[in-house]
């Protein structure tokens, strides 16, 4: 019998595309399970900004070296050397690749997660107006009120898309930009006038809690809510209130645990309040507290100094472009005049994920909330 080398070959190539396209849904569902919740999403500032801010007109922009001068991809728009918090966590919830800036997810990408963290971005609309575009944490909320209906439009339904994203991590971190760039700025807004640190703690907070439950009426189910860290010890605090340079400003450290207090117990309420859902609160401010205090136990030797910047302590202005930044990165807990290192972001973000101490996660830490 005449064997036909024509369909032979024909027969080989239908195969090898066969087992190509298994190969790689296999590789897809493998990727899938070896996160431990099917998507991130990621709301907050410049200290987890992935690239949101690059084509808008702003002052508060990162896509230029020095910055991403240690990531694999160079600058993409993060406020950092390298990883940001958000990249550590992703890492440690399983996922293969980083979640995608809000300005270029598009189609099944998606479906993994979506960053709409804006640099200068707050809960207060007005905050970060003096440097230019932003997208304040409602737009954040907004923006995310859009990606829903296309999840609803890729998974068929509206109880489908319910399901997928009740079992989704969700970061929340604003309010440092409420008080780096409004209220301790009163050149350029009025709201120190107008309020005490207490009553804008309270102000804050009650827009904040709005916009968590607007999320949460939107799907969420998850809810980290990450506190504010030690703005008073940053470089730029440091600069331009700090007599010698090193001791952190207390009147600003001081509003930002008001607030911290404030967010936590905002935490039980919304618990309280929402039985199908989990919030819980990470404490950057007190693991943040440890990196300083402790320096030397982290590897570090440089507290009050950024890697790069201008000025004194490096803190007047963040990095210039082309700017040559410090050599000994892994030492210095600062990258710029207001932004952590990476070496810092991978200590705060595997604590964020798995408590080292007590006090670093409330009631528990985004390890254990993946798993309800």
């Amino acid at each position: 019998m005449a064997v036909d080398g024509g369909n032979i070959r024909k027969w080989l190539v239908v195969c090898v595309v066969v087992v190509l396209v298994l190969s790689l849904r296999y590789e897809a569902e493998a990727q899938q399970q070896q996160a431990q919740v099917p998507c991130y999403f990621i709301f907050g500032d410049s200290l987890v900004d992935n690239g949101n801010n690059n084509n808008i007109a702003s002052l508060a922009k990162a896509n230029y070296l020095p910055y991403g001068i240690d990531f694999r991809s160079g600058p993409t728009g993060r406020f950092s050397n390298g990883k940001t918090t958000v990249d550590v966590i992703a890492q440690q919830l399983g996922f293969n690749g980083n979640i995608p800036p809000y300005v270029t997810a598009r189609g099944q990408d998606i479906l993994r997660g979506v960053n709409y963290a804006s640099a200068a971005a707050g809960i207060r609309d007005e905050t970060g107006q003096q440097l230019g575009g932003r997208t304040s944490m409602s737009g954040q909320v907004n923006n995310y009120r859009n990606t829903v209906s296309q999840i609803v439009n890729i998974l068929g339904d509206q109880a489908t898309a319910a399901n997928y994203l009740s079992k989704c991590i969700y970061s929340v971190g604003l309010g440092s930009n409420d008080y780096l760039n409004n209220y301790f700025m009163p050149t350029y807004y009025s709201t120190s006038r107008q309020y005490t640190p207490q009553q804008y703690a309270d102000v804050l907070i009650q827009q904040y809690s709005q916009q968590i439950r607007t999320l949460y009426n939107y799907g969420a189910r998850k809810l980290v809510l990450i506190g504010v860290g030690q703005i008073g010890c940053s470089p730029n605090a440091l600069a331009q209130n700090s007599p010698d340079g090193k001791t952190c400003v207390q009147r600003i450290n001081s509003a930002n645990q008001l607030f911290n207090d404030r967010l936590k117990s905002l935490v039980d309420t919304l618990n309280n309040n929402f039985a199908d859902a989990k919030f819980i609160y990470i404490n950057a401010y007190g693991i943040f507290q440890d990196l300083i205090s402790n320096p030397s136990s982290f590897g570090f030797t440089v507290t009050n100094v950024g890697c790069c910047g201008v000025g004194r302590n490096n803190g007047q202005i963040t990095c210039l472009p082309l700017q040559t930044p410090c050599q000994n990165r892994n030492q210095y807990l600062f990258w710029d005049a207001f932004h952590p290192t990476e070496a810092a972001n991978i200590i705060v973000g595997r604590r964020s994920y798995s408590a080292q101490s007590p006090s670093d996660a409330y009631p528990i830490d985004i390890r254990r909330l993946a798993q309800l």
